[in-house]
């Protein structure tokens, strides 16, 4: 689980001005360090581990209809369009890399968007 969560880490950690801190037992990251853009989910409401994350709109769906052994809608946060990433399953780590880039976009700033696109 330690090399699951410090590769999540370092693919969140690489993206502009983004901190890391607990928010329900869990650790989460933030763009900007204000919106919560992923959150680890240590089998945080089931026996499952993954991150949820937010997601362009219609991406949830998709991918949770299409692959339901990878992707799942979470609690609480589903309901807005996050998605749920099974983590217990084959990990292809360039994938998850561009879920957690497009969970990025999804919620910050313009100003960091554009700090992203000139990386």
């Amino acid at each position: 689980m330690d090399s699951v969560l410090e590769r999540l880490r370092g693919v969140c950690v690489g993206l502009p001005e983004v901190t890391e801190r607990l928010s329900h037992g869990e650790p989460c990251w933030f763009a900007g360090g204000k919106k919560m853009f992923v959150m680890f989910a240590d089998h945080h409401h089931d026996d499952r581990l993954g991150f949820w994350c937010a997601a362009p709109p219609g991406v949830q769906e998709e991918l949770v209809a299409g692959e339901p052994e990878r992707f799942f809608r979470p609690p609480y946060v589903g309901h807005r369009g996050w998605l749920g990433v099974y983590l217990d399953v084959p990990v292809d780590w360039v994938e998850i890399g561009e879920i957690v880039t497009d969970a990025y976009r999804t919620v910050a700033s313009k100003k960091l968007v554009a700090a992203l696109d000139t990386k």
